[in-house]
């Protein structure tokens, strides 16, 4: 995956074989991709990259991340149970998603026609992250790490595959990440974990 920004609009995220080829979904989505990218930077988020994809922040909060599928990009919104949302823009990502939270583009033009939408809806986030307003908790059998919670958020493959798990096999990963000391620890097994999870294998299968 790529851990540099520029990449990312210019090659993609190095998750699979598109990589840097036309074929590529950040190619094929390159102006749309490039005007969500100037409206996060207007409204002064901190660029940075996460799971292989461009992510912005404010007051030390992931707000949005953007992504690229072949059939449409998106901008996909960290704690969407807060979003009030007034122009019924938010979409849920899977049947498997708590909350609608992204906004799903299929043609670029369609940033600009958004563009007034997306900054209020960017400014409505930030202002939960001033004020450190967190969503409720919600009752779960199975208590996630924050990190693999915000991983599954950025990456719906991810959380299909992870959702489609066994409740042994999901408690696996809970109980390995939970074993890590750092978060920083703890996104690095998610990131090494990810093709295990995507095969429907446990933390301790091979």
């Amino acid at each position: 995956m790529i851990t540099d920004i520029e990449d990312f609009f210019s090659k993609g995220c190095g998750r699979c074989d598109r990589f840097a080829t036309p074929a590529c979904s950040a190619n094929k989505w390159h102006d749309g991709l490039t005007g969500l990218r100037a409206i996060c930077q207007s409204a002064g988020l901190i660029e940075t990259v996460k799971w292989g994809h461009p992510c912005y922040m404010h007051a030390g909060r992931n707000i949005v991340l953007i992504g690229a599928l072949q059939g449409d990009f998106r901008l996909n919104f960290f704690n969407a149970a807060l979003m009030k949302d007034p122009d019924g823009l938010l979409e849920r990502q899977g049947p498997n998603t708590r909350h609608p939270d992204s906004i799903r583009f299929t043609a670029s033009a369609q940033v600009d026609d958004r563009a007034a939408s997306i900054r209020a809806y960017l400014l409505e986030a930030m202002g939960y992250a001033d004020a450190g307003v967190l969503p409720p908790k919600e009752a779960h059998a199975l208590e996630l790490p924050d990190e693999l919670v915000e991983a599954m958020d950025a990456d719906p493959e991810l959380a299909e595959a992870f959702h489609a798990l066994t409740p042994g096999r999901q408690r696996s990963y809970a109980i390995h990440l939970a074993s890590a000391k750092t978060a920083a620890t703890r996104v690095a097994r998610i990131t090494k974990a990810r093709t295990h999870i995507l095969a429907g294998k446990g933390a301790n299968e091979r």
